[in-house]
């Protein structure tokens, strides 16, 4: 069904920018990046980069019966999938309903099968393409090698970002969020925020490079479908499945990085040993064990790293691993069916958290908390949490990013929405708003 081909790259950095731009002349592009120079010591790493590219076929719906969708979808392709979950498949799992505002109006779920994809690792780059189409390998590898920045030309104009929760109108929904931690009604629950910007004319792909460039997450995403954009520097894995194997890694705990190593250092120490930000991330490690409990063989499900910091360019995180084991014969959806959306962006218990986000926040997510991420033909996967991202419509020039922290019991109000400043600082710089 494929044609695969190997090519030796001699200067990687020049090839994945060349590649990018080529890539974007088509409706549906897919290009994930781990930036591994920057991420060494990332766990369960499989490639360098994967940019898929030109949907041959692909699947589109709201909420209402999507697994089911897109079970049907993936166990008929046998083939590379790539695409997204948004948040609001909530809806597909539980009693829910997300009725609050959305500026961007991307489908909740989105898949395809893409006529040509490339895979690299190290200096090694796997070329697959439909063999409908393999006739095109070395004409297109001449273009990727002549594109450049220059052939990307867009209008802009200086945006003016606006707030959707004001400062005083989210320490009053924090404290309404404590007043259910202290009722029993949730022990945890994520609270976001949306920044947009309205009649928003970018360049995504210029914005996604500033975006990676000093981000440099091992989940970065540049996503297109047609009009749609996602542009990530994610740095949390939602699920990964190898072989009979399943990974979830949540992040839980942020502190910020210095340029003075002393201080630097302290702030790890700080994080590792914060009471508030363990308590956040073990709960999310026990809703975790909990939802790959439902797919797992007996007694198999464990936790591998627990509280660990990572450090990224611009923070560090409290990391956890936790796996499980699955039986051949379970489908990869009912996996992905049964632990989302991830319990790092919901809280404890998991139903009754979102019932309080929908409450308290003012956006619909969308995208925003969701997953990116691709399927293999053999039915393995690994997605992202659509975190520190930008996503954009172009269509009607409606720009948007969100930010969020974990409310506890120990919650200080004014101290989540500085965390939350903090998260949103990336995107600031980037958009070149001050």
């Amino acid at each position: 069904m494929r044609t695969n081909i190997s090519k030796y790259i001699h200067n990687v950095a020049l090839f994945k920018e060349q590649l990018l731009y080529w890539s974007n002349q088509f409706r549906e592009v897919a290009f994930l990046e781990s930036n591994s120079e920057s991420n060494e010591n990332q766990l369960y790493k499989s490639y360098d980069l994967i940019v898929a590219v030109e949907a041959f076929t692909s699947i589109q719906t709201d909420s209402e019966k999507a697994f089911e969708d897109l079970y049907q979808y993936q166990s008929k392709a046998n083939d590379w999938l790539f695409g997204y979950l948004s948040y609001d498949l909530k809806n597909d799992i539980e009693h829910l309903k997300s009725e609050n505002f959305d500026g961007l109006h991307f489908p909740d779920l989105f898949f395809f099968q893409p006529k040509k994809i490339f895979f690299l690792k190290e200096n090694t780059l796997e070329i697959q393409y439909l063999n409908m189409c393999d006739d095109e390998v070395e004409t297109d590898l001449e273009e990727i090698t002549r594109s450049q920045m220059s052939d990307v030309k867009c209008q802009k104009l200086p945006l003016t970002i606006k707030q959707r929760i004001s400062k005083e109108n989210y320490l009053q929904k924090t404290q309404k969020m404590l007043a259910h931690i202290h009722r029993g009604d949730i022990y945890e629950a994520n609270f976001c925020m949306e920044f947009f910007a309205e009649n928003a004319i970018i360049e995504p792909l210029e914005i996604y490079q500033k975006l990676n460039q000093i981000s440099a997450s091992p989940f970065a995403t540049y996503f297109k479908k047609n009009q749609h954009y996602l542009l990530s520097a994610s740095p949390e894995r939602y699920l990964k499945k190898e072989a009979q194997k399943v990974i979830s890694q949540p992040i839980k705990g942020t502190a910020k990085r210095s340029l003075d190593a002393v201080i630097d250092h302290q702030n790890i120490n700080e994080l590792q040993n914060d009471p508030k930000e363990r308590s956040e991330n073990i709960m999310i490690v026990d809703l975790v064990r909990n939802d790959l409990s439902q797919t797992a063989t007996k007694g198999s499900v464990e936790v591998e790293e627990l509280c660990k910091i990572y450090s990224f360019k611009q923070v560090h995180q409290m990391i956890s691993t936790i796996v499980s084991n699955v039986e051949h014969t379970t489908s990869p959806i009912e996996i992905l069916r049964t632990t989302f959306p991830m319990g790092s962006m919901t809280g404890a218990p998991k139903i009754s958290a979102m019932q309080i986000i929908e409450e308290v926040e003012e956006t619909k997510r969308g995208l925003y908390s969701g997953a990116v991420g691709y399927f293999t033909p053999t039915g393995n996967f690994d997605f992202n949490v659509v975190i520190r991202s930008i996503l954009y419509n172009s269509e009607n020039q409606y720009l948007s990013f969100s930010v969020g922290s974990a409310i506890t019991s120990e919650a200080i109000p004014e101290k989540e929405y500085e965390e939350c400043l903090l998260k949103a600082n990336a995107m600031f710089e980037v958009l070149q708003v001050k």
